[in-house]
């Protein structure tokens, strides 16, 4: 058991502080007070973080961290910490940790007894479902699919009767090929593209998925799809009834349900009662 009481003492701390996904004005007063107050500021390219810092005239060391130097710059990081220096992790645009190394430097700094502090802010994902129109509660954020083409078919295969709103990241010169596969295995369905939030040529396209290569001939920019949930019932699988009560339920859990989902799902597909999957799954577990 570990317990952050995040203010309680004066220690050094990593801060998370997210930055705008777009447009400069989208920043807190308290992230702005962070990042003048800081020892060194982390970022994933020095390039787009000196931007931001001299747009509100902040001046900071700079520590590249991004995907490629993870493991040893997180180290430098950690030990900067123990002397006593206060850090700010930034990615390029948005909140740390989402689709960034950002994980691994937080999981370092509570393995070190670090406090790891939050300063809110903009999330390119949270920004695009609240303009959807789709539902917004439950949900389910995937971030990017696999490059390769197969493994990418698989996964959408293994989420096509997700029963929530599902959110993916998707970059210009796969959109065409990810969006054809949803089309294929969603088929018609309702979805979300929002590209370009914040800025000058935001856009969000409201339709369905099967329409949507037909109003895009090329796209551009930082791109969000959103995908309505199955609203549909499940045939339940042959497949999966073969398996033991057990694999049922993981099977449910790895695409995405929680335990208790998985469990009554799996209850309705085998016509038991929920308490009796419950039972068997916790006996051998």
């Amino acid at each position: 058991m570990i317990i952050q009481k995040s203010f309680a003492k004066e220690d050094a701390k990593l801060y998370l502080v997210a930055t705008p996904i777009g447009n400069l004005g989208d920043i807190s007063f308290r992230a702005l007070e962070i990042l003048k107050t800081v020892d060194y500021i982390a970022c994933e390219d020095t390039r787009v973080t000196l931007k931001l810092l001299n747009y509100y005239e902040i001046k900071k060391p700079l520590i590249s961290y991004h995907e490629h130097n993870k493991y040893e710059a997180g180290i430098g990081l950690i030990e900067k910490i123990q002397a006593g220096h206060n850090i700010a992790l930034v990615s390029d645009a948005g909140t740390p940790c989402i689709s960034d190394p950002g994980h691994e430097v937080v999981r370092l700094a509570i393995d070190n007894d670090i406090d790891v502090v939050p300063i809110p802010g903009a999330s390119a994902f949270i920004s695009a479902l609240i303009c959807s129109g789709l539902g917004t509660q439950p949900f389910t954020f995937f971030g990017f699919l696999d490059h390769k083409k197969q493994d990418k078919r698989k996964q959408l295969q293994e989420i096509k009767y997700h029963p929530y709103t599902m959110i993916f990241y998707e970059s210009p010169h796969r959109f065409k090929e990810t969006i054809n596969l949803m089309s294929e295995i969603f088929e018609e369905r309702s979805c979300a593209i929002v590209r370009e939030l914040t800025k000058r040529y935001e856009e969000v396209y409201r339709g369905l998925i099967n329409d949507v290569n037909s109003y895009y001939e090329e796209i551009k920019g930082e791109i969000v799809i959103i995908v309505e949930a199955n609203t549909h019932p499940q045939s339940p699988d042959n497949s999966l009834l073969e398996m033991d009560i057990i694999e049922h339920v993981n099977y449910y859990m790895e695409i995405g349900l929680n335990k208790n989902e998985a469990i009554r799902k799996v209850a309705g597909e085998r016509k038991q009662a929920k308490r009796e999957v419950y039972n068997k799954y916790h006996q051998q577990n």
